[in-house]
């Protein structure tokens, strides 16, 4: 018997009392510091450092802002930090419908706050906003690529991204080692990617930027919320083939019939 399903929904005032109640969570307070370390720390190496440290330099303070984070909240929240990674995690069977609502508004929210910082600092320092790290295609892509390549570069890159977390964190995984796997994949796809978007693969580091950038930030923002969320959708689906798919292990002749997959809690 599958174990992927979820309770039915109830009404929609029930979702919102329990999204409400969840926001009020240590789950959700963890996301929100956790996401606001992300911004502070992967968008603050490109803002102030990146001419010092390049692409290599900011590539490795995203995945370090992830590395540390996975061993500092991971026992809460599961270190999440990401729309993306929520939605696919809820398609995975990972969690439940409320939660990850819930997931998604601290993220924003403490990137937002991070922006905020980020934005006060340039300021008494005396310096403008320039492009502030945002993300972009075309004219606002660091080497000038395309919305199609944009689409691409977002969208399998959250994919992988997505593969990686949750197979890190399966059942039969070495759990000891999930933060290192997660963070070094985070690093290679900003190495990849940089040149082509500023790299998202998150929809709450992207709205952060673009809300103090404005203009052409906001215009092409949409790309950088749906590429990423396609992306991990397609990413949890897969997923749940591979655990659902473990009727085809034959074992003393027999089929094996059960699933693996983890309840949302």
């Amino acid at each position: 018997m599958c174990c992927c399903g979820s309770k039915e929904p109830g009404t929609i005032g029930d979702i919102v009392k329990e999204v409400i109640i969840m926001c009020c969570s240590k789950k959700c307070l963890a996301e929100f510091i956790g996401t606001f370390w992300l911004v502070m720390g992967g968008c603050g190496t490109a803002v102030f450092a990146g001419e010092k440290v390049g692409w290599l330099g900011v590539a490795l303070a995203f995945g370090l802002t992830v590395l540390t984070m996975a061993y500092a909240i991971g026992p809460i929240s599961g270190c999440h930090l990401n729309p993306a990674v929520s939605v696919g995690c809820f398609t995975a069977g990972r969690m439940k419908f409320c939660d990850m609502v819930a997931y998604i508004i601290a993220q924003i929210a403490g990137a937002i706050l991070a922006a905020y910082v980020l934005s006060l600092i340039l300021t008494h320092g005396g310096r403008d906003l320039g492009d502030f790290a945002a993300n972009g295609y075309g004219e606002h892509s660091p080497a000038g690529f395309d919305k199609t390549a944009a689409i691409l570069a977002e969208g399998i890159g959250t994919f992988i991204f997505l593969i990686v977390i949750l197979g890190a964190t399966a059942r039969k995984a070495f759990a000891g080692l999930a933060g290192v796997a997660i963070g070094l994949c985070l690093t290679l796809i900003h190495l990849i990617t940089i040149p082509i978007t500023n790299t998202s693969v998150n929809p709450a580091r992207s709205i952060s930027q673009a809300v103090f950038v404005k203009g052409w930030a906001i215009d092409q923002l949409g790309l950088f919320i749906i590429a990423p969320i396609c992306g991990a959708i397609i990413a949890g689906i897969v997923w749940r083939f591979f655990e659902c798919g473990c009727s085809d292990e034959k074992i003393e002749g027999e089929a094996k019939e059960e699933c693996c997959c983890k309840k949302a809690e």
